[in-house]
């Protein structure tokens, strides 16, 4: 009499092993572990790929009712005349090679999407790309069609239609993970470094897809939480740096640090306000270094009059350092000088951008822009009506914008990843551009150290 069949079947995000031969060792399964709750034994999705090659390494008799998606290949042919270049085609390979998982990082305008479409050709399975952004997940979309000739499908923005070719973004895939973490052989994780956020990352945990992409051209994040990457898509398996290819697929740069002062008057109240608020850290012992510092700073400043004084003292002191009236004045400066160029100007924060549109009369993108808006100012850029827009963060990543040439950083974070990001937004090879990019710091502030922070990167050295 032959053994029972280990039955596989899917629940919730997770994988569930009954049946089986008599006395079997659930255990023995990779992830696998006894849900008490249902008296079964589970596995996250992710799990599943390597429970499937335990069974048939061990030749278990089983039956698959996990997978959701079809065993066989879909297909799908790229009908784009375009040539991949020799580093996407070595991309490709190692990826393939890396058992057809893992991160690929390359630099902003290097061609990471077209990379993605010779993956998705190759694995030939229902694949699900997830985007960080609406305007990304439409783009997706876009080129996906215009590349394989394939309705796609989209979950977002108030769309709701899964197809074999399916864009959706991080928020989206996070709140529907029930519907989808067994339909796709393939996951597409873009700007994956977005990922390891703690609901992101229920994405990789609940979906069942044995092949696994994730796509960026800066993996590092300021908490360290990119060690996570391979346990969620596999491990870093190629990487491409600026500096490897500017001046042959990408535009050649410079990276510029330009330093301006504080009025005297600044100058004093910038100091004053910065030893008001760190006379109250260091009265309470809080460190602002720690990973909770400015969590509990802010925590302690809510319980008393001296706790509010010190929290308007650090964004004082913070507001001056980041937009000093000599900032403005080179701002002017740079911009007659570059009055021939496509201009993007960068600040941290929407009150600033706000402040530059009205006094500069310039088209401004901020999260609060609506996508129609956003689309008309972009197209505008890039047919020369707009030679200057101002940004808070909304162009750091995925937007197209090849005609920008100069970049003009006023403020910013002490991100890494940021900076490139930016530094990634003038790069994309248009004609014979030769890029520029501005960093504005003000002399004698923190932003020094900020500075010396995010250019610990191989493009600023």
């Amino acid at each position: 009499m032959s053994e029972p069949p280990l039955t596989l079947s899917y629940d919730r995000g997770t994988v569930v092993i009954s049946s089986g031969p008599p006395a079997f060792n659930y255990n023995e399964l990779p992830g696998v572990l006894f849900d008490p709750r249902t008296s079964t034994h589970r596995a996250q999705g992710r799990h599943y790929r390597a429970i499937v090659e335990h069974i048939l390494r061990e030749k278990l008799p089983y039956t698959d009712g996990a997978r959701g998606w079809e065993n066989k290949p879909t297909g799908w042919k790229l009908n784009s005349e375009k040539e991949p270049r020799p580093y996407q085609l070595e991309a490709v390979r190692k990826w393939v090679e890396g058992g057809r998982r893992g991160v690929v990082v390359m630099p902003t305008g290097t061609g990471k999407t077209f990379a993605a479409f010779l993956c998705i050709e190759k694995v030939g399975r229902p694949t699900l790309i997830v985007t960080p952004k609406i305007d990304l997940m439409i783009q997706w979309a876009r080129e996906l069609e215009q590349a394989f000739g394939v309705g796609v499908g989209m979950v977002g923005a108030g769309v709701f239609e899964y197809k074999p070719l399916t864009v959706t973004t991080y928020d989206s895939a996070y709140i529907h993970l029930e519907r989808w973490a067994n339909r796709f052989g393939l996951v597409i994780f873009d700007e994956c470094h977005h990922l390891p956020g703690p609901s992101y990352a229920e994405a990789a945990h609940a979906g069942l897809a044995p092949f696994r992409l994730g796509l960026t051209a800066t993996p590092e994040r300021a908490d360290g939480a990119e060690d996570l990457l391979p346990g969620l898509i596999g491990p870093t398996v190629y990487r491409l740096d600026i500096t490897d290819v500017a001046g042959e697929f990408l535009a050649p740069y410079e990276a510029r640090r330009v330093f301006v002062d504080l009025t005297s008057e600044e100058e004093e109240r910038y100091r004053t306000c910065r030893e008001e608020y760190k006379k109250f850290v260091a009265d309470r012992g809080i460190s602002m270094s720690g990973p909770d510092g400015f969590r509990r700073f802010l925590f302690e400043a809510t319980k008393s009059p001296e706790g509010w004084k010190a929290a308007r003292a650090f964004r004082e002191q913070k507001r001056i350092m980041q937009a000093p009236t000599g900032k403005f004045r080179l701002l002017e400066d740079l911009l007659a000088r570059h009055a021939a160029d496509r201009v993007l100007i960068f600040t941290a924060d929407n009150a600033t951008v706000y402040h530059i549109a009205r006094t500069y009369l310039v088209p401004a993108m901020t999260n609060q822009t609506k996508p129609k808006e956003r689309k008309a100012i972009l197209e505008k850029f890039h047919s020369g009506e707009y030679s200057v827009v101002v940004t808070c963060q909304v162009l750091n990543e995925g937007v197209d914008v090849p005609a920008a040439n100069v970049g003009i950083v006023l403020s910013g974070t002490g991100s890494t990843t940021e900076n490139v990001q930016r530094l990634g937004r003038i790069l994309r090879k248009y004609g014979d551009k030769q890029a520029v990019l501005y960093e504005v710091i003000t002399r004698g502030t923190v932003e020094e150290f900020v500075s010396d922070r995010r250019r610990q990167h191989r493009a600023f050295q």
